[in-house]
């Protein structure tokens, strides 16, 4: 208990820093992997193609490498100065975008075909018929995936503290290099996840609830 009391700015300040990783790379990933889907279910045949080697690259790398290249290739070569925790975002949301877009895309695979095929025939664009007929109706198959990505996307945020990012591991690696009991360290933190995670697993339970997914 006396290294949380003690220390309670730097937890409070990694609690902070974990949310607002976790909320920005939340954003990212949800609005790239529903563009990414679109692209996936899209007749023109570049942007599925393109909507497939994104998928197929990012699920299949190590969230670590792609830490790396964005803290040590991508301010080389591309934005040099870049903060440490728009890299972290970039990372994170990159990563996790690939496994939003699998699961909207499969959300709108449950969607009868004939629902695009009544759009069509009144005159309505792919993307509108995406946009306003596909989508919403899939958004009750997709919510349920979606909160274990999301709950996936907290825990994975915890790498962003080994790249000078402000978030709960950053702040157990600093107590513990000053001698603190590791184990209270970590009971701690662990304790911060969960409340985290606990949030958004109740918040999509809301809104599973409210929308009447089926269970």
């Amino acid at each position: 208990m006396n290294v949380l009391l003690d220390h309670l700015p730097e937890f409070r300040d990694g609690f902070l820093g974990t949310l607002a990783i976790t909320a920005a790379s939340a954003v990212l990933a949800l609005v790239l992997g529903v563009l990414i889907a679109g692209f996936r279910v899209s007749p023109v045949p570049p942007l599925r193609a393109f909507g497939t080697a994104w998928v197929t690259v990012l699920r299949n790398t190590p969230l670590t490498l792609l830490f790396l290249v964005a803290f040590f290739v991508v301010p080389q070569i591309l934005f040099p100065g870049t903060s440490p925790f728009v890299l972290a975002t970039l990372a994170l949301g990159f990563y996790t975008s690939s496994f939003v877009c699998e699961a909207v895309r499969s959300g709108i695979s449950t969607v009868p075909v004939g629902q695009a095929e009544a759009a069509r025939s009144i005159g309505m664009t792919f993307a509108q018929t995406l946009r306003l007929i596909i989508l919403p109706q899939a958004t009750r198959t997709v919510l349920p995936p979606l909160s274990s990505i999301f709950i996936a996307l907290t825990k994975n945020s915890a790498i962003a503290g080994a790249f000078s990012v402000a978030e709960l591991f950053s702040v157990s690696k600093l107590l513990s290099d000053q001698g603190f009991a590791i184990a209270w360290i970590f009971l701690w933190i662990a304790l911060a996840y969960l409340v985290i995670t606990f949030a958004i697993s109740g918040a999509f339970r809301f809104l599973e609830h409210r929308m009447g997914v089926a269970r």
